[in-house]
């Protein structure tokens, strides 16, 4: 049974108090119309693919892709039942963020528990099955590949830096807040794919022995407590059980988000390049001042070279410079909320360190990666600019960069363009993005080669932005 209910009154009452301080306020009334959307579109498209699995001959790659699409639209392998991958992902806005209103406001997006946001905007997953393994690339001097934002999800364990993501939300206290990986496994064992899953994964998939507790204990918001890490109490082989069935169901989560489906290089710009399709002028205009040494826009968003995809990412990471965002909801939760959970004790001194952050932390598997920890403080992987303003409607707003700081292409390509050669000012200050910039978050390890006075008119910006609208897929050809 599906929660009609997105919000509870409690949720929509502390998101008010986080938002109280902000600048540019939520208008509730319109986020609830678009969420609600949202979900039915979840819902339906959960609907449809369950369908077509049941009634359908699938050939075995068609099998592990639909699994995975159910999987990722399933809004049970949240803590609350009420939160699908998807919800942060949707393809009418590019798999990325898919409420207008949110994006304009809180940039980042509410988790299951709905008080809680992360501290950083969802990533596009198109195109991301392509990065590679993370790996340090020592003539370049950079790190290349992995996934999120700060590059954390490496690939090393699974060979896949996409499924090695696809582990992160479902255990985010942020995000879908389930306490323990086993949590996952045990609510996909009584979904309708079960019988599916086994299928490809083997009778073993769900052969574990839960504890009596199990469902009380999945039904507890994350993080687990320190002193009970697992709090799903289960034997040594079944632990091993649970861990490779959790591992299935990342890889087949990145199945589908490697699939055609999700990545279907149909935008205008692959009809030019095919020969079928001409840029406009402007268009055209735009590309070439991409391409040209005057911006270096395709040193980092590279177009291809010989033998390569058009991927329009080198899967680096960059600092650009970007002020905070302290409109993001994370800047204020630096309060235990009910579960006794504090997502950001730094609260408004906080400052995202990216993958130098990564690198300093746990969660980096490689030692000597640790040392070189402070030349990436501030840095966030370059994201490709394919769908970049896919949206479902004109008027519908984009949140770019990491922390949503900027709305449109045209403040994206400004910024760029600007960053270096306009004044200082506070964040709010009339002017500010249009001929003002507030001070950088981490100036020490800013990119100060490629970005910041690029010398363009305004129409040069413009035509750069009409170049980027190019790479929208379900492009048309006219006459066609």
């Amino acid at each position: 049974m599906r929660p009609t209910a997105l919000y509870t009154a409690g949720a929509i009452a502390a998101i008010g108090v986080m938002l109280a301080l902000r600048s540019e306020p939520l208008e509730w009334s319109a986020a609830q119309k678009e969420i609600e959307s949202v979900e039915k579109e979840i819902n339906r498209t959960e609907d449809e693919t369950q369908t077509r699995v049941q009634h359908e001959t699938l050939d075995a790659s068609q099998q592990v892709i639909l699994l995975g699409k159910l999987l990722f639209y399933d809004r049970q392998l949240s803590v609350g039942r009420n939160e699908a991958c998807a919800f942060c992902h949707m393809p009418e806005a590019g798999f990325a963020g898919p409420v207008s209103e949110l994006n304009r406001t809180t940039a980042a997006y509410p988790g299951s528990v709905r008080s809680r946001f992360n501290g950083r905007v969802p990533q596009t997953h198109g195109y991301a099955s392509f990065s590679p393994v993370l790996h340090y690339n020592a003539l370049q001097g950079d790190l290349v590949g992995g996934a999120f934002w700060d590059m954390r999800a490496t690939g090393m364990r699974l060979n896949s830096p996409l499924a090695e993501q696809a582990q992160g939300p479902p255990l985010d206290p942020n995000e879908m807040a389930l306490i323990d990986a086993a949590c996952v496994v045990y609510r996909a064992s009584g979904r309708p794919y079960r019988s599916m899953a086994e299928h490809l994964w083997g009778a073993q998939a769900f052969a574990m022995r839960w504890p009596a507790d199990i469902k009380e204990t999945c039904d507890r918001p994350g993080p687990a407590p320190k002193a009970d890490p697992l709090p799903v109490h289960l034997t040594p082989v079944d632990r091993g059980i649970a861990q490779s069935t959790y591992d299935k169901i990342a890889e087949a989560i990145a199945a589908y988000e490697g699939s055609s489906e999700v990545n279907s290089f149909s935008s205008k710009y692959d009809y030019v390049m095919a020969g079928k399709a001409k840029f406009t002028p402007y268009e055209d205009a735009g590309y070439q001042l991409f391409r040209s040494g005057a911006t270096h826009c395709n040193e980092c968003h590279r177009d291809g070279g010989p033998g390569e995809e058009p991927l329009f990412t080198d899967f680096t990471a960059s600092n650009l410079g970007l002020p905070p965002n302290h409109g993001m909801p994370y800047y204020q939760e630096n309060q235990p909320d009910g579960s006794g959970f504090t997502a950001n004790p730094a609260g408004a001194s906080f400052l995202d360190a990216g993958v130098g952050g990564f690198l300093e932390g746990p969660a980096n598997p490689n030692g000597e990666w640790t040392p070189r920890a402070k030349s990436f403080i501030g840095k966030h992987k370059t994201p490709t600019v394919r769908n970049v303003d896919k949206r479902p409607r004109p008027d519908f707003v984009k949140a770019y960069m990491h922390n949503g700081y900027l709305k449109s292409l045209k403040e994206v390509v400004h910024f760029y363009n600007t960053r270096d050669v306009l004044p200082r000012c506070q964040a709010g200050a009339p002017g500010e993005k249009v001929t003002c910039w507030p001070a950088p978050e981490h100036p020490e390890t800013m990119n100060r080669r490629q970005l910041g006075n690029l010398g363009l008119t305004s129409q040069q910006e413009d035509q750069i932005v009409a170049f980027l609208k190019t790479l929208t897929d379900g492009y048309t050809p006219t006459g066609k």
